[in-house]
């Protein structure tokens, strides 16, 4: 498949995947377009980028919520998110052993001057990411009629899906917390160890995943929401509500799928559900 084809299939799924309700997150956009001008709770979920952080900072100061909550334990990629902050920020001070929702917090703080009034960090999945924050709030007794939820481009809609399922009284307000494009660039080598020849990011947010990572991330979300015996919706294990995908994403992802068949992240039966 010729690198065109390549960049344009993985920006469909990158556009689906990467849900955003409203065009920024202020008070005007929020009640444009879904008549509230602050929401009860704004919630940051560990597996994004460090630049999630960054986007909250942002939501905090325009005011858009009530209250602000990090989410995230440990779960699969949070050493390969620790390593990236170390990396990126040697002056963000955190245990070695942290959790995603102190890490976060040690950032927000250190480059913003800001803190969240909940952290979360026992999740380590997308399933419990949502139910031990929704026990939080039950036990803080704070009412969460609507939440913003910022999570990976990737997770985005798997996140609302699960707000649904497990907090049937709350309207999520998805915000992907960044929109990057894939470009063809013949030149480039990729990222290392974890390079993708061909391909390169436009414009990369802060803290992005390695072109393989961020092509794992996305190709391992399509058979999740897929709703069919092996996928996470009802006529599968039944994590989530079904998820509409359309015929033409589901396309570019199996042509991608063919291309790069290492890239699709699969979920071990025995271990999906401290996988989802």
């Amino acid at each position: 498949m010729d690198l065109e084809t390549v960049a344009r299939d993985v920006n469909a799924l990158a556009d689906f995947l990467g849900k955003r309700d409203v065009p920024e997150l202020t008070p005007d956009a929020l009640k444009a377009r879904l008549g509230i001008g602050r929401a009860d709770v704004c919630t940051l979920f560990g597996g994004a980028i460090l630049g999630g952080a960054d986007v909250l900072a942002e939501a905090i100061r325009a005011g858009v919520a009530s209250r602000y909550a990090i989410v995230g334990g440990a779960g699969h990629t949070t050493e390969a998110f620790r390593e990236r902050v170390w990396e990126l920020c040697p002056d963000v001070g955190f245990a070695d052993e942290a959790p995603e929702a102190d890490v976060f917090e040690a950032y927000l703080e250190t480059r913003h001057g800001l803190k969240a009034d909940l952290l979360e960090r026992r999740s380590t999945n997308c399933g419990n990411n949502v139910t031990y924050l929704r026990d939080l709030l039950e036990e803080r007794h704070i009412e969460c009629g609507s939440m913003i939820l910022i999570h990976d481009e990737s997770m985005q809609r798997r996140i609302e899906a699960q707000v649904r399922q497990e907090m049937p009284g709350t309207t999520p307000v998805s915000f992907a917390s960044y929109r990057v494009r894939v470009v063809p660039d013949a030149g480039s080598e990729g990222d290392g160890p974890e390079r993708v020849p061909g391909l390169a990011f436009e414009g990369e947010p802060y803290g992005i995943w390695t072109m393989q990572r961020y092509l794992t991330l996305l190709m391992g979300e399509m058979p999740r929401l897929h709703d069919d015996a092996e996928g996470y919706g009802p006529r599968g294990r039944g994590f989530i509500p079904y998820v509409e995908v359309p015929a033409d994403v589901w396309d570019a992802f199996l042509r991608l799928r063919a291309e790069y068949p290492e890239s699709v992240r699969k979920a071990v039966p025995a271990r999906a559900a401290s996988e989802q």
